[in-house]
């Protein structure tokens, strides 16, 4: 078997129907689900399988739905494949489904308390105030400046570190609006994205704060698998250090491309994006394309890993 790593997508990979193939046809599926919707007190399931979108893309709905599908699909895999990763990481929200994979976490507490995350998040800076903006073709020292040139007296600074030539920003509305400006001025591709809340900027710490006392709540185990975590882009073995990492996590930015390269750098030879969407399978062909890459989120994705 070769050195393989499990990824865990974060927000933006929902879609109405997600999960529903695997609850359908799946035991360990369809309690899954069931387990997130005690946990929830409502039904994540049928957001996840029938929407309505509108309701399905707000942030404290998102982050759960997501994270309740991505666990499915893992439980799935290891009834029906077996397979074992080596290492794992999630991209923001997705760190949670990691932690939960290597069992730091219960997946009951870590679905209530994205539940939280995603509220908390989307209440600390006002609808209309913050935004964020992908930034295409620039490397991160240009994009580093950019943001300095474009701030003035307002927040900005990088968000996601996600690939070669692929950067997003995040801050206040108009700190982000005059960066795409100058970046368009430069002649590179700069796209206002569709979020409701400038994520993983400093704008974010009042939702870390608030985190941080749910988590207080939260008995984290030793970890079964080491995660490679979005802040430091290294591998954590300890369970003391996730609190601390998961608050932060929230205002500073996603470390991807630099933590993919560390999980090369430690030998693994192909990747296994565990839930909905191929958005971090496409992000490794461009990091590296001599990395297999595969998903699992439905039937057919499923037959593919047989």
């Amino acid at each position: 078997m070769k050195k393989t790593a499990f990824l865990f997508p974060g927000q933006g990979s929902q879609y109405v129907g997600m999960g529903k193939e695997l609850f359908d046809n799946f035991k360990v599926a369809k309690e899954t689900f069931e387990e997130a919707n005690e946990a929830l007190r409502f039904s994540i399931s049928s957001l996840c399988f029938y929407g309505p979108e509108e309701e399905l893309k707000l942030t404290e709905n998102t982050q759960p739905a997501i994270l309740a599908t991505s666990i499915a699909a893992l439980r799935v895999l290891e009834h029906e494949v077996g397979w074992e990763a080596s290492f794992t990481a999630g991209h923001s929200l997705g760190e949670y489904s990691a932690l939960v994979a290597s069992e730091a976490i219960s997946f009951s507490e870590a679905v209530r308390i994205v539940k939280f995350r995603g509220r908390f998040m989307q209440e600390a800076v006002p609808v209309g105030e913050g935004a964020m903006a992908a930034i295409l073709g620039m490397d991160r020292e240009e994009v580093e400046q950019l943001c300095k040139e474009a701030a003035l007296s307002e927040v900005l600074s990088p968000a996601n570190f996600n690939g070669p030539g692929q950067i997003v920003i995040a801050g206040n509305l108009g700190a982000v609006q005059r960066a795409i400006e100058i970046a368009k001025g430069k002649g590179k591709k700069a796209i206002l994205l569709p979020v409701s809340a400038p994520f993983h900027s400093p704008l974010m710490k009042p939702a870390g704060v608030r985190l941080e006392k749910e988590l207080d709540q939260v008995s984290f185990e030793e970890m079964k698998i080491p995660v490679v975590t979005n802040v430091e882009a290294e591998i954590n073995t300890s369970k003391e250090r996730v609190k601390p990492l998961l608050v932060a996590q929230v205002s500073s930015p996603v470390r991807w491309e630099e933590s993919m390269r560390k999980m090369i750098a430690e030998g693994i030879e192909q990747v296994l994006e565990v839930g909905p969407g191929k958005v971090l399978s496409n992000l490794m062909k461009r990091i590296d394309p001599h990395i297999e890459t595969r998903n699992i989120e439905d039937i057919q994705s499923l037959k593919k890993l047989g």
